[in-house]
């Protein structure tokens, strides 16, 4: 009998460490980035219009509830599963115009420089396909950009990060369901 309850308990822990799943898109409990472990925060579907466009992601060191708790703790990761393609510059024009929409004015004003260090980066990159995952790793004051796993470029600054993170999290985010999933709600 004890053997049994020790085989139920360790399929119950099993099936908990089990990878999530939203939209169809199969997410990993924990990624490393930086050499440091990071656990699923919580993950939604951007939508546009009646579009789904993305399955966006948060991972983070440990839990957190509130973008302050986010900010506080690095690195971090925002993740996004493509569910459809996305051309290059419709994706360039949809974070520049969150960024300008999720901050302040002067928050935007003192980025401006590396959000075109973005926009180059995403340029290069160019269509987004059904498939592909962008990510956005804040390591070592700076924003790692990567598709696919592939680097892809870096943008220096703490500030930066999070002017493009609250285009998720912020008080003015994208998506208000999209912020309340990440942040596990």
């Amino acid at each position: 009998m004890r053997y049994v309850a020790s085989m139920l308990f360790a399929l119950a822990l099993a099936a908990g460490a089990q990878a999530a799943e939203v939209g169809g898109v199969k997410l990993a409990d924990k990624v490393s980035v930086g050499g440091q472990d990071l656990v699923l925060n919580g993950a939604g579907i951007r939508t546009k219009v009646i579009f789904k466009v993305y399955v966006g992601s948060l991972y983070v060191p440990a839990k957190a509830a509130t973008a302050a708790a986010v900010y506080a703790k690095g690195p971090r990761r925002v993740q996004l599963n493509m569910l459809r393609d996305v051309g290059g510059e419709d994706m360039m024009e949809a974070l520049s115009d969150g960024i300008s929409q999720s901050n302040s004015a002067a928050e935007a004003a003192a980025v401006k420089a590396q959000s075109g260090e973005l926009a180059a980066i995403l340029k290069s990159i160019g269509s987004l396909k059904e498939g592909n995952v962008l990510t956005f790793d804040y390591v070592d004051g700076g924003t790692r950009v990567g598709l696919n796993g592939q680097a892809k470029g870096t943008i220096a600054g703490e500030a930066f990060n999070k002017a493009l993170t609250n285009v998720w999290i912020g008080d003015k985010p994208a998506q208000d369901d999209l912020k309340k999933a990440m942040l596990g709600g």
